[in-house]
């Protein structure tokens, strides 16, 4: 029916309008399915993806295959935004005391997980080499987004929170790494009649290194491209076409644009201290997302999913273990990390539990693995990857809510509405003060200077002094009752 459908549309309109409204109702769709998953407490991201399953070729059949062929630029503007927007989080000042630490602690929780994952698949599975390197990279990858989800919502502090966030925003980092070596081995192992060359792996490495540094000298470019003065639209326009144009050379010379992206915005955060930019682009990057992750659902292939493989392995026994592995992997590592970095108990023992979720950067990866790779191969990793972030997205809040109770960082009462409304009574006061402070400040002005001497010039002063003290004793009174 639905193929029908789109070859009547083709017929009396076009392949653009086809497109069209395809992009229409995928967007729709992904929305209308996070109705859903927002009162189950899910991640958006698990909603766009059953939406992909939903309206692919294995269920609902309404996205023809030529609109999927023809967004493959989805993925590399959707990792661009998401690479850029995590780049905020590298703040040197806040790096700086607790660095050392935490980048210990990433590094063996993101490689403990690869090398578990990387023994089952290649060891006790028999998969291939180029496969088992590229899955066992991916593993190291987590998504902080329902993680600082459920700290916002649970109004979690102290140092377990500090350690995890932190840890979160490094960790795509050393998962970038891992994919670039990772997918230069894959790239050499498959290379039918060509030997083992250093050249082979050592070239990607230094490919992803020129786009860090052509990302910084970038960041850069934006400082100047964006002063002060320039509008909220323009700053928009320049910003989202500088991100483009990256993309697109990242596309030419056959590179991932994640490093660079990520490099730019660190650069630019921590030579500017400007926040608003990165707000800006929260607003504009989520259709962007929405369509990169339905379509990334609609990819997912589950027939492939069920076939068996020559070494006698289905790809569903591989998705399961895969998704067990990962975890033990997460937990172990950060466990060793924690250990030697002389963390206290609470953060040693529960840490691992909130580095449960993969979603954004690991799909991304697979996206780019999968074109990379091509043929079955590229097809199961994507397969595999997309099965496995929609369990961990349906655990993963879950699994973060309970390291935080675990670990004590809840404060003891605390629930969700309550310290909302705590935040908003103290922002409607602390508004008040200004708004009385710029008042009195309008009032002084307009007084004329001397007129009965100095006693008189300082009473409004004082009044508004007397006036502020009044206030504040009134508020922590009444909350105080």
């Amino acid at each position: 029916m639905f193929e029908q459908l789109h070859a009547l549309l083709i017929e009396n309109g076009s392949t653009a309008s086809v497109g069209i409204i395809t992009i229409a109702i995928m967007l729709l769709c992904g929305f209308a399915l996070t109705r859903l998953t927002k009162l189950l407490r899910l991640p958006n991201v698990t909603a766009y993806i059953v939406t992909g399953i939903l309206i692919g070729p294995y269920c609902l059949d309404l996205v023809p295959g030529i609109v999927v062929g023809n967004t493959g630029f989805l993925p590399d503007i959707a990792l661009a935004f998401i690479a850029f927007s995590t780049g905020q989080f590298f703040r040197l000042a806040a790096l700086r005391g607790n660095g050392l630490r935490v980048l210990v602690i990433t590094v063996l929780e993101a490689c403990v997980a690869s090398l578990f994952v990387f023994i089952a698949a290649y060891g006790f599975l028999g998969m291939d080499l180029a496969f088992s390197a590229v899955l066992a990279a991916l593993a190291s990858a987590t998504a902080p987004a329902s993680t600082m989800m459920t700290i916002r919502q649970t109004g979690a502090r102290g140092d377990f929170v500090n350690t995890l966030l932190q840890v979160v925003a490094l960790d795509d980092v050393v998962g970038l790494l891992a994919y670039s070596i990772a997918i230069s081995i894959a790239l050499v192992s498959t290379a039918s009649g060509v030997g083992f060359d250093p050249k082979n792996v050592i070239s990607p490495i230094l490919i992803n290194l020129g786009s860090l540094v052509l990302g910084a000298l970038l960041g850069v470019l934006l400082k100047l491209l964006l002063p002060e003065r320039r509008s909220t639209d323009n700053r928009l326009i320049i910003s989202v076409a500088v991100l483009f144009g990256f993309c697109g050379i990242c596309e030419l010379i056959g590179v991932s644009p994640l490093l660079g992206c990520m490099s730019m915005a660190t650069v630019y955060i921590n030579i500017t201290g400007d926040d608003k930019l990165f707000k800006q682009l929260n607003y504009f990057s989520p259709p962007f997302l929405l369509l990169f992750f339905v379509r990334s659902g609609v990819g997912f292939d589950l027939g492939l999913l069920l076939s068996p493989q020559e070494a006698g392995t289905s790809f569903l026994t591989l998705g399961v273990v895969y998704f067990l592995i990962r975890i033990a992997g997460k937990y172990a590592g950060a466990f060793l990390g924690c250990a030697l970095t002389h963390k206290a108990h609470s953060v040693r023992n529960y840490l691992g539990l909130a580095l449960i979720p993969q979603a954004g950067v690991a799909i991304g990866l697979a996206e780019l693995g999968a074109r990379t790779l091509g043929g079955d191969m590229g097809s199961a990793l994507r397969t595999v990857i997309l099965a496995s972030s929609v369990l961990y997205e349906l655990i993963g809040p879950g699994c973060a809510k309970l390291s935080l109770v675990l670990s004590r960082s809840i404060p003891t009462g605390a629930e969700e509405e309550p310290v909302q409304e705590a935040v908003s009574a103290h922002d409607e006061e602390k508004h008040a003060v200004n708004l009385l402070i710029e008042r009195i400040k309008e009032i002084q002005a307009e007084l004329p200077k001397h007129a009965m001497g100095p006693a008189y010039e300082a009473a409004p002063a004082q009044e508004g002094r007397n006036l502020l003290v009044s206030m504040r004793r009134r508020f922590h009174s009444n909350n105080i009752k």
